[in-house]
């Protein structure tokens, strides 16, 4: 049975093509579409993780697979299915919920 994908696993995901200043090359991202759409859909919405950043507010630390890093939330993407290579883990609970109340803060008028 097909692992189902969820808002909060972490994929490896090819990124190629890109253009301009758009973060490049297969990396892990962080599924953070809400699971009543990954459910039905074939697309995702990503937020890459990145080893090396800047301290902006939209830049969120985490550690992943024993990795220490951020969540990109200023380069969201929408990916098609294809694009995830395998699950790299999932990222802590606490994580998380900071990651979603930054989205809300940078969506909300």
């Amino acid at each position: 049975m097909k692992q189902a994908i969820g808002r909060g696993d972490v994929y490896l995901v090819d990124l190629e093509p890109t253009q301009g200043r758009e973060i490049q090359k297969t990396r892990p991202c962080l599924v953070v579409s809400p699971d009543e759409l990954n459910a039905h859909l074939r697309t995702f919405i990503v937020a890459p993780l990145t080893t090396g950043s800047y301290a902006y507010p939209f830049r969120i630390p985490c550690r992943v697979a024993g990795k220490s890093g951020h969540v990109v939330l200023d380069q969201l993407r929408t990916v098609d299915a294809s694009r995830l290579i395998h699950r790299v883990g999932r990222i802590p609970a606490p994580t998380l919920r900071v990651v979603l109340e930054r989205l809300r803060e940078m969506f909300e008028p």
